[in-house]
């Protein structure tokens, strides 16, 4: 997902010079063919997180639409002062781009899991947050960033998701996407976990005494899309959420502050990672079976939903 929001943010680029692009030092092999072809609207701010985000203000208040580009807890928490006050306080079109979602940067350990940025930008007034599933989403998510007002966040996978949409899907900023129906539970799912939701749903619908559950994409988790918990609530339908972030603050609580405004009257259950620091160092995989981010304990929370 991260080449096709690249590949959006080029192609925009050629019509649109309000389209400026700031690094900290990041990016190798993904940004020089933009830097090459718009050298005055490219900056590499250097290890200097809370500058970028500074500058970044600075150029949307001049008429820029600006995209600040780095690996997940940099660009999120250690610049997060700068994005409250410049970026959100201040309502400027900044795009904070998080790249490396949940544990893809595994191997450098904890200083660079992605585990708690959907919380922290949740909670910021005027903060639009975006975690797209597959490179469809990351492209359709992108290209509505050109026109929209204000500060945004994008969480992205490093690589390798597994596309899920069509190629020609169409999808707006704060639109679910009902991929799979079922009658028995929804299973609401964002980000990176899209791919391995879709997988599981599926496995879970062949077993020899199947569950019916439907698959429900949510790209956009704020402004959370509360029609979707509206209407499976409405019918009785338990519903699970899929992310890989911590359970506490994104997805899942999200999805729980709609039901509970509701007035409830369905289960809802959360699956996503720990409240803990994962203290080991291994690969995406690894750290997410450690992390029990797999398909049993995913079979066992959906089963418990439904009351089996």
């Amino acid at each position: 997902m991260r080449n096709a929001f690249v590949r959006e943010l080029l192609k925009r680029a050629e019509t649109d010079e309000r389209i400026f692009v700031i690094t900290p030092d990041l990016g190798f092999s993904v940004w020089e063919p933009f830097r090459e072809r718009y050298p005055s609207r490219f900056l590499n701010a250097g290890i200097a997180e809370q500058n970028a985000v500074g500058i970044a203000a600075g150029l949307a208040l001049a008429g820029h639409t600006v995209y600040v580009y780095s690996i997940i807890p940099f660009v999120t928490m250690r610049a997060y002062e700068q994005v409250r006050v410049d970026a959100a306080y201040m309502n400027t079109n900044v795009r904070v781009v998080g790249v490396g979602a949940g544990f893809a940067y595994g191997g450098q350990g904890p200083t660079h899991h992605g585990l708690e940025d959907v919380a922290l930008m949740r909670a910021l007034p005027n903060m639009t947050v975006c975690c797209p599933g597959d490179d469809i989403e990351a492209r359709e998510l992108t290209a509505a960033s050109f026109d929209h007002q204000g500060p945004m966040y994008i969480r992205l996978g490093k690589s390798g998701e597994a596309r899920v949409h069509e190629p020609e899907t169409r999808i707006a900023i704060g639109e679910p996407i009902e991929l799979i129906a079922g009658s028995q539970i929804a299973v609401l799912a964002s980000g990176t976990a899209l791919g391995r939701a879709k997988e599981w749903v599926l496995r879970m619908r062949a077993e020899a005494d199947p569950v019916e559950a439907a698959l429900v994409s949510v790209p956009t988790v704020k402004p959370f899309p509360s029609e979707i918990i509206t209407k499976y609530a409405g019918q009785g339908i338990p519903i699970v959420t899929v992310e890989e972030h911590s359970v506490i603050g994104g997805l899942g609580s999200a999805a729980a502050e709609v039901l509970a405004e509701l007035g409830g009257g369905v289960p809802l259950r959360r699956f996503g990672l720990p409240d803990a620091f994962c203290r080991e160092v291994g690969s995406h995989s690894y750290l997410l079976e450690r992390s029990g981010f797999h398909y049993e304990r995913f079979q066992d929370i959906v089963r418990g939903a439904c009351g089996q």
